[in-house]
């Protein structure tokens, strides 16, 4: 039996192939608009403003730091280093923002999480992991929107209260 051509296929066999690709298609349609989500980002101007706001926290205190504000993806939108902060400040501070971003914890956590002989130590080796205390999320309404960074003062519990000041500097803007 010869295959019939696509001219001579009945009305019932291309009902049907159009009918076996509609359904087809349905599904992929619903899953192609769930395939994508919307995030929120800080703004420059709201990362500038968290920056400087921990900066100035510190430096009442009598600390010279550097402050970097990240994205929820850890890239840099504001990096500020106040005149006399270490050299060492200037990597410190993206780093601590860049842990707590891509991690979701606050650096002084992770620090506690992956001491020797704990299960999660070997995160440490990372060059970007910085586990110690200066490192918070910025999170409004349950998303992550970034985090912020601070390195110089004298240890991780006082960098940790100048970024906290830097969020609490923003929380109005951010909250949604």
């Amino acid at each position: 039996m010869k295959r019939p051509r696509c001219s001579r296929w009945s009305e019932k066999a291309v009902f049907a192939c159009v009918a076996l690709a509609a359904s087809l298609a349905a599904p992929m349609t619903a899953t192609a608009q769930d395939a994508t989500f919307a995030v929120k980002s800080l703004t420059p101007e709201v990362a500038l403003t968290a920056a400087k706001a921990a900066l100035e926290h510190c430096r009442k205190q009598g600390y010279q730091v550097a402050v970097a504000v990240v994205d929820r993806a850890g890239l840099v939108q504001v990096l500020l280093r106040d005149r006399f902060a270490g050299a060492h400040t200037l990597d410190l501070a993206p780093n601590k923002a860049w842990t707590a971003a891509s991690f979701r914890i606050p650096t002084a956590t992770l620090a506690t999480e992956t001491q020797a002989g704990k299960p999660m130590s070997a995160i440490r080796s990372h060059p970007k992991v910085a586990a110690l205390g200066g490192g918070q999320v910025i999170e409004a309404a349950g998303s992550v929107l970034g985090a912020i960074g601070v390195s110089g003062a004298p240890g991780g519990v006082e960098d940790d209260a100048c970024a906290k000041a830097g969020i609490k500097a923003i929380a109005d803007a951010i909250e949604f």
